[in-house]
C-alpha cells in the first residue's frame, strides 16, 4: 500500500483551510513580488506547496539545498521538479572544499560522533547555502506544520519576528491526512520513500523509516538522545507578538 492510500485523510474543514493557505499564498507572492521564494526539501509538504505556486501562476521562486547526501530518490525527484515546475528552481550546493576539510578532519560518519560535528555537518551542507539562498529576499515559503513536532507545535502561518525576512509557513495547521489528501486528489509527485515509511526525509546517512506510533521525525538523527531534532534551518522559538497565525 502506498503513502496516499494509507495516509490521505482530510480533516473536517480541509476545504477551509485550503482556501486560507491560497489566499495566503497569493497575498505573500503579491505584496513580495520578486522577492519571496520556497525552501522545497523535497518532502510531501513541500511537493504540495510546489503545485499550489504553479497552479496559481505564483511570481515565487523555488530553491533547493542538495548537501551531496540526499537519497537518489530525492535526487532523481529533484530532477523531475526542475523539468516540469512552472516557477524557477534553483539548487544550493555547500562549499566543496568546506566539505572535503571537514570530512578529512573527522571522517564521513563525523555526523554519529557527537551532536556538536552533527551540528557543524549541517552547518557546512544546509545552513550556510540557505544564507545564500535567502540573500536579496524580503520574504520565504516553508512546508512546516505544526504536527510534525514538539519543537513545530506553535509554528505560525506568518512570521514577521525578522521583519527584513517575513517566514511563511502556509501548512501550518494542516494535518499529515490533509496533506496526502492533496496530493491524491491532485495527483502531486512525491518522494517514493514515503511509501516506505520516510515521512521525513533528509540526507540519506541521517534519515530512517519510522515505525507505527513514533513522531513523525523520529527518523532524523536517531542515534541522538536530545529531545529536539532540527538541523538549525528552522531553530523553535518562543511565541511572539510578533508571529501571526489565524488558524
Amino acid at each position: 500500500m502506498n503513502a496516499t492510500e494509507r495516509l490521505a485523510s482530510p480533516s473536517v474543514g480541509f476545504a477551509a483551510k485550503l482556501t486560507q493557505t491560497t489566499s495566503l499564498l497569493q497575498r505573500a507572492a503579491d505584496e513580495h513580488s520578486g522577492h519571496i521564494s520556497l525552501a522545497c526539501s523535497l518532502g510531501a509538504e513541500d511537493m504540495v506547496l510546489v503545485q499550489l505556486i504553479n497552479q496559481l501562476q505564483l511570481n515565487v521562486g523555488i530553491f533547493v539545498l542538495d548537501t551531496g547526501l540526499l537519497h537518489p530518490q530525492t535526487l532523481t525527484l529533484l530532477d523531475h521538479l526542475k523539468a516540469t515546475s512552472r516557477a524557477p528552481v534553483t539548487v544550493y550546493a555547500p562549499s566543496k572544499p568546506s566539505v572535503q576539510q571537514f570530512v578529512d578532519e573527522n571522517g564521513p560518519d563525523a555526523m554519529r560522533q557527537s551532536v556538536a560535528l552533527r551540528h557543524a555537518c549541517c552547518q557546512l551542507r544546509k545552513i550556510e547555502p540557505l544564507g545564500r539562498a535567502l540573500s536579496g529576499l524580503t520574504a520565504w515559503v516553508t512546508g512546516l506544520r505544526r504536527e510534525q513536532s514538539d519543537a513545530r507545535a506553535d509554528v505560525p502561518l506568518i512570521d514577521i519576528s525578522n521583519p527584513a525576512l517575513v517566514k511563511i509557513s502556509p501548512l501550518s495547521h494542516w494535518t499529515w491526512g490533509d496533506v496526502w489528501h492533496y496530493i491524491r486528489q491532485y495527483k502531486v509527485a512525491y518522494n517514493p520513500l514515503h511509501d516506505q515509511f520516510y515521512p521525513s526525509i533528509g540526507c540519506a546517512p541521517c534519515t530512517r523509516a519510522v515505525s507505527q506510533g513514533e513522531d513523525l521525525r523520529a527518523g532524523r538523527w536517531w542515534w541522538e538522545s536530545e529531545s529536539i531534532k532540527e538541523c538549525g534551518l528552522h531553530l523553535p522559538s518562543s511565541p511572539s507578538p510578533h508571529s501571526t497565525s489565524t488558524a
